[in-house]
C-alpha cells in the first residue's frame, strides 16, 4: 500500500480539474491532467497558465513558484498515460454513466496500490466504488469551485473504503493546505446538501413572482451577509449542475421539497447555464452583466 503520494492524475481538464491541477502541483506534486483530446487538455493547462499570470501580476504568487508549478503538469487526452499515479482525481461532468464510463477505461491502467478518487458533488461513492475494480481503494475527494481559492475538502468514504486510503486522501489535502471536513456518503454529502436547496428555493422565489433576479440576489447579499446572491452563485456553477445536483437529492431522498424548480429545468434546457455559456439568471455577453428576469 501507498504510504504518500507524489503523482497526482487528474481526469477532466475543465474549471475543476484546472483547479484541482494547479493546487496539487502548486503543493509540489507531479500532475498528469487528461482530457478527452490532448488538445482539450491543452486548453485547460493554457488556462492555467492565464490564471497564474494574473496571480503573479497581482502580487500573490512571484514568478518563479509560478513557473515551477507549470513546469510540474503533463497533459494527455490518453487515459493510459495515467497509469503511473499515485492517485487519480475523476472531474468529469455530474453525470453517474459518464463516470463509470471513465472508470470502466482507466481502471484497467492503474497499477494495483493506486488510489481512485471522485469530485463527485452529489453521487454515491459506494455505488461508483463498486463500478471500478478497487472499491476500498476508492473515495470521494470533493473540493468546492474555485479550487485555489476555496479552503475546504469534504472527504467521503464509501462503505468499502479502508482506513489507508482515508488516510492517504486526508494526507493529500493536508499537504494542499486545505481543510478536510468529513461527511458520510448521503446525497450531495454536506456543503451541496444546504447550498443547493437555497438555490433551488431561490430560483422558486423567482419563479413565484415574489421578487426579481435583481432583488432576490441584492436581498440575500444585504440580508444574510452572502458574499454572493444565490442566483449569481447559480450561473457561477453552472445550472446544469445546479439541476444535476438536486435530481440526485430528489431521487435519492425522495421527498418533494428537492424538486427542481420547473423554471431552472427550462433554463438548462434552453442551454442557459450561466456564465460558461454567456448566460442564465444574467446575460454575460456584455460589458456587465444584466439580469434575464
Amino acid at each position: 500500500m501507498l504510504t504518500q503520494i507524489e503523482t497526482v492524475g487528474v481526469i477532466g481538464a475543465g474549471q475543476m480539474g484546472q483547479g484541482i491541477a494547479q493546487v496539487s502541483a502548486d503543493a509540489g506534486l507531479n500532475v498528469v491532467m487528461s482530457d478527452v483530446s490532448a488538445d482539450a487538455a491543452r486548453a485547460g493547462l493554457d488556462r492555467i497558465g492565464e490564471a497564474t499570470e494574473r496571480a503573479v501580476e497581482g502580487g500573490k504568487m512571484d514568478a518563479a513558484r509560478r513557473d515551477g508549478l507549470l513546469g510540474r503538469i503533463e497533459v494527455t487526452g490518453a487515459l493510459a498515460d495515467l497509469g503511473h499515479c499515485d492517485l487519480v482525481i475523476e472531474a468529469a461532468s455530474e453525470n453517474e454513466a459518464v463516470k463509470t464510463a471513465i472508470f470502466s477505461e482507466l481502471c484497467p491502467q492503474l497499477k494495483p496500490e493506486a488510489v481512485l478518487a471522485t469530485n463527485t458533488s452529489s453521487i454515491s461513492i459506494t455505488r461508483l466504488a463498486a463500478a471500478t475494480d478497487r472499491p476500498e481503494r476508492f473515495m470521494g475527494i470533493h473540493f468546492m469551485n474555485p479550487v485555489p481559492r476555496m479552503k475546504l475538502v469534504e472527504l467521503v468514504r464509501g462503505i468499502a473504503t479502508a482506513d489507508a486510503t482515508f488516510e492517504l486522501a486526508r494526507g493529500y489535502v493536508d499537504r494542499l493546505g486545505k481543510t478536510a471536513t468529513v461527511s458520510e456518503d448521503f446525497p450531495a454529502f454536506i456543503v451541496n446538501r444546504i447550498l443547493l436547496p437555497m438555490i433551488n428555493e431561490a430560483i422558486y422565489t423567482l419563479y413565484e413572482g415574489v421578487g426579481t433576479v435583481e432583488a432576490i440576489d441584492t436581498a440575500m447579499k444585504l440580508g444574510a451577509n452572502h458574499p454572493m446572491g444565490p442566483l449569481e452563485l447559480a450561473d457561477f456553477i453552472g445550472l446544469d449542475t445546479c439541476l444535476a445536483i438536486m435530481q440526485v437529492l430528489h431521487d435519492g431522498l425522495a421527498d418533494s421539497k428537492y424538486r427542481p424548480c420547473p423554471l431552472l429545468v427550462k433554463y438548462v434546457e434552453a442551454g442557459w447555464l450561466g456564465r460558461k455559456t454567456g448566460r442564465g439568471f444574467y446575460d454575460y455577453r456584455g460589458e456587465t452583466p444584466v439580469p434575464t428576469r
